[in-house]
C-alpha cells in the first residue's frame, strides 16, 4: 500500500508539473512577443530576477493549492451544514451565466479586503512585501509572491463563495464556477501585470487593465490604491481608485531591500524586525 501510494503521488507530481510547465509555455508565447511590440518600459528579456520568478511560479503552482484544499474543504462541509438551506437554494436556482457573475464580484469582494489588509497590517505586509519587491513589473510578477500571501488571498477571494453557495465543489455546477472562476482570473493576473502600454478608454472603469494595476506596483503612498484584481469597482466603492488618464508609474518595487535568493526571500517574512520601507508613508506607520 505505502509503494501503491508513492507511485500515486509521484504520477499526481508529475502531472502537475507537466500542467503548470504547459501554462508557462503558453503564456511565454503570448506575452513576450506582446511585451516587445508593446512595451511600457523598454526591459530585457532574460533578467536578473528571472531565475526567482520563476521559482515563484512553480512554488505558487503546488503550495497554495496543498495548504488552501483542507480549508476550503472545511469551509464547504461548514457551510453546507450551518447555511440556511434557502441560501444555497437560491444560489442553486440561478443561470449559470449568473452564478459566475456573482461568483465573480463575491470573489472580488474577499479579494479586495484580503489584499487591502496585506498592505495595512504590518505582520501580512511581511508577506506581500515579497511580492511588490521587483524593480521592473512584466507578466510574470503575477506569479511571484510568498506561497502564504497567495494561499491567504485565495482563501479571502473563494471562501464566502463557498458560504454562499454560488460556486461550491460539492454540486457539478458549483464546481464548474469554481474552475472557470480560477482560470480567468489566474490569466488576468497575467494580463494586469504584464509590461504593456495598453489603455481602454472608459472600459478601464469596468475592467483592471495594466495601467491600473502597474500604479499598484509604484513606489510610495500611490501602492495603497488599486487593490482589485478584475473589478475597479471595488477601489471606486471603497475610495480607492487612482487611475490617471495621460501618466504611468515611472518607478516600481518597495526600498525595503529583499535578499537576492529565492530562499532568502521566502524566509524573509520570518525574520524578526524586517526593515520599514522608507519609501511608503503608510507602511512606516504600520510599524
Amino acid at each position: 500500500m505505502p509503494e501503491f501510494l508513492d507511485h500515486q503521488h509521484l504520477h499526481a507530481f508529475l502531472m502537475t508539473f507537466a500542467r503548470i510547465s504547459a501554462w508557462l509555455l503558453l503564456l511565454a508565447v503570448v506575452f513576450l512577443p506582446l511585451e516587445r511590440l508593446f512595451a511600457l518600459h523598454p526591459r530585457r528579456i532574460f533578467c536578473k530576477s528571472l531565475p526567482s520568478d520563476i521559482g515563484f511560479y512553480f512554488i505558487n503552482g503546488f503550495v497554495p493549492v496543498l495548504l488552501l484544499a483542507p480549508a476550503l474543504a472545511l469551509v464547504a462541509v461548514g457551510a453546507h451544514a450551518l447555511v440556511p438551506y434557502r441560501v444555497h437554494a437560491a444560489a442553486a436556482a440561478l443561470p449559470i451565466w449568473a452564478r459566475a457573475l456573482a461568483a465573480l464580484f463575491v470573489s472580488e469582494l474577499g479579494y479586495y479586503w484580503a489584499h487591502r489588509f496585506a498592505h495595512e497590517i504590518p505582520f501580512l505586509w511581511r508577506f506581500h512585501s515579497v511580492h511588490h519587491s521587483p524593480e521592473q513589473v512584466y507578466f510574470l510578477i503575477s506569479a511571484r509572491a510568498h506561497p502564504l500571501d497567495n494561499a491567504f488571498g485565495r482563501l479571502c477571494s473563494f471562501a464566502p463563495l463557498y458560504v454562499l453557495g454560488v460556486a461550491t465543489p460539492l454540486t457539478p455546477e458549483g464546481g464548474v464556477v469554481s474552475a472557470l472562476l480560477v482560470v480567468v482570473l489566474t490569466m488576468w493576473g497575467f494580463l494586469i501585470h504584464a509590461n504593456l502600454r495598453w489603455r481602454l478608454g472608459p472600459l478601464e472603469w469596468l475592467v483592471a487593465t495594466p495601467a491600473f494595476h502597474h500604479w499598484h506596483h509604484t513606489q510610495g503612498e500611490l501602492r495603497d490604491r488599486n487593490y482589485a484584481s478584475m473589478l475597479p469597482c471595488m477601489d471606486l466603492i471603497f475610495r480607492t481608485f487612482y487611475l490617471p488618464r495621460k501618466r504611468w508609474p515611472s518607478a516600481y518595487g518597495i526600498d525595503t531591500k529583499l535578499p537576492n535568493s529565492l530562499g532568502g526571500q521566502l524566509a524573509y517574512p520570518f525574520h524578526p524586525t524586517p526593515p520599514v520601507d522608507l519609501s511608503n508613508p503608510v507602511a512606516m506607520n504600520r510599524q
